[in-house]
Order: structure tokens, then C-alpha cells, then sequence
């Protein structure tokens, strides 16, 4: 893979924040079933999942908001984790060793999944970084929250605690 080819889906992704309003929207219908490897070799596969909350994280090494983000969402997950709730962190860079230097600096305790074609990512529609998708006990999309600035861990939380109440 080129340089060039390396870069498209960051930049593009770039450009779509840039002209696109950062939005959190009600979402329905089921959630795209994929497989994906962690960062460790182990495969996980989403609908293995049903009958938890599951919050899905589509993030990059190079996006600033992300590193802000990521050790709320690490919170998040510590709080809920036993009662039902499940995080990935879906990592969209085509090489693994961004987010391995990324997660040595900043360790969570969440799944990180590698996403290197963009597959999942364009499943889900990915237009912004980071994008977090919360999927509810039934398999179903429930929420999806585009960017990220203060204060949304917040929003996450009263989703998180909804769905979990479901």
C-alpha cells in the first residue's frame, strides 16, 4: 500500500468533520454483524454480544479528540462492565503499531479491535472521528454520536444507563 493509499481514509474522514455538523442521533434497526481481530489475535464477533449494552467506538491514533475521549470512555466502561455493558474500541488505521504506541502511553481496559480495510467502518457509515454507536441488548442500534467535545461522556452515560435498564 502506498503513501497516498495509507492516508485516503484519514483524510477523508478530516474533510467530512470539517464540512459536516458533529451530531448525536436516535438510530434503529439491527447493528451490522462483523468479525473483527483484537489487538492481542483474539477474534470477537459482535452478535456474540446479544444480551449486553454494547457501545461501539470507531477511533484513530491521529485524532485529537480521541485521546481526550478515551480515558472517559475507559471510566465508562469500569462503572458498567458488570451490569451488562460491553465496549469496543473499533481502531480504523491500516497499520496496528499507531494504536499499540497510542495504548502503551494511554492503556485502557476495553477491547481494541483493528479495523485496517475500513470494513466495519463502512458498514456503520463513519464519517467522523471518533463515531460512537451504542447498541442495545437486542441487537439493535439505538444511538450514534459523531465527534467529540467535553461533556459528552455525560450523554454516553444517560444512554448507557437507559439501555441498561431496558
Amino acid at each position: 500500500m502506498n503513501l497516498k493509499q495509507r492516508w485516503i481514509f484519514p483524510l477523508m474522514a478530516l474533510l467530512m468533520l470539517a464540512v459536516t455538523p458533529l451530531q448525536a442521533k436516535n438510530a434503529n434497526g439491527p447493528a451490522p454483524d462483523f468479525t473483527l481481530k483484537t489487538l492481542d489475535g483474539r477474534n470477537m464477533k459482535l452478535s456474540e454480544l446479544a444480551g449486553n449494552v454494547v457501545m461501539i467506538n470507531f477511533w484513530a491514533s491521529w485524532c485529537a479528540p480521541c485521546r481526550v475521549e478515551m480515558p472517559k470512555l475507559n471510566d465508562l466502561y469500569n462503572k458498567y462492565k458488570d451490569l451488562g455493558f460491553v465496549l469496543l474500541g473499533v481502531n480504523v488505521e491500516q497499520q496496528e503499531q499507531p494504536p499499540r504506541n497510542f495504548l502503551k502511553k494511554r492503556p485502557v481496559d476495553f477491547p481494541i479491535l483493528l479495523d485496517k480495510g475500513n470494513d466495519v467502518s463502512k458498514q456503520y457509515h463513519v464519517i467522523a472521528m471518533p463515531t460512537t454507536v451504542l447498541v442495545d441488548r437486542s441487537g439493535n442500534m439505538r444511538y450514534i454520536h459523531q465527534g467529540y467535545k467535553e461533556g459528552d461522556e455525560k450523554k454516553y452515560k444517560k444512554m448507557i444507563k437507559k439501555l441498561l435498564r431496558e
